[in-house]
């Protein structure tokens, strides 16, 4: 393989990784030896600095990392914070609840619950990180089971789906105000109110 070529190579794994990776791990990745490794993170680093880039690689020990330069840094964090500021849409939180109280469930249970297709909604908060696979069901089809994150329970300030407010069931919605009371004693028939 040509140098421009590993050095594209090197380059995309550096970017797809999102964390140090050693020079060991790159060597076998590229199938070259260490020492060009080092020579292609040089060029790389070359390659940045010539453009006036925002990235620089980052030797981290025996690892590389590519990096946005620290002078970045405050608009990266305001980019971010805002991305997780974004508040859920109803339609989120109706999932999120849907799967939060009975987790393991699959996307056809929470559409049956919702009676509306929420293939999105689901990809979305698995995308935010409050919800991840948690394995195939042996039904047919081999659908998928959802569950909540470490992420949701740090997101709503709880330790563990326990303390998530218990929902109020269908009977007692449909009692209504009064509920717990005890009724009237019947009123005395007429008769017995006339002697």
């Amino acid at each position: 393989m040509e140098i421009s070529m590993l050095e594209g190579a090197l380059e995309a794994i550096l970017f797809a990784s999102g964390e140090s990776i050693s020079a060991e791990r790159l060597a076998q990745a590229l199938e070259v030896e260490q020492p060009l490794v080092d020579r292609l993170i040089e060029r790389l680093r070359d390659k940045y600095e010539r453009a006036d880039s925002a990235l620089e690689v980052l030797r981290l020990g025996d690892a590389y990392q590519l990096c946005t330069k620290a002078q970045y840094a405050p608009y990266v964090k305001k980019a971010l914070d805002i991305r997780r500021n974004v508040p859920l849409s109803q339609a989120a939180m109706e999932v999120l609840s849907i799967i939060a109280y009975n987790q393991p469930v699959t996307r056809s249970f929470v559409e049956q619950i919702r009676g509306i297709d929420s293939s999105s909604v689901v990809s979305s908060l698995v995308e935010k990180g409050l919800v991840e696979e948690a394995g195939r069901l042996e039904l047919p089809g081999r659908p998928i089971a959802y569950r909540t994150t470490a992420n949701f329970l740090r997101c709503f300030g709880v330790s563990s789906i326990d303390e998530l407010p218990q929902p109020r069931r269908q009977e007692e919605q449909a009692e209504g105000p009064g509920d717990g009371v005890e009724p009237d004693k019947p009123e005395e028939s007429l008769e017995e109110a006339q002697s």
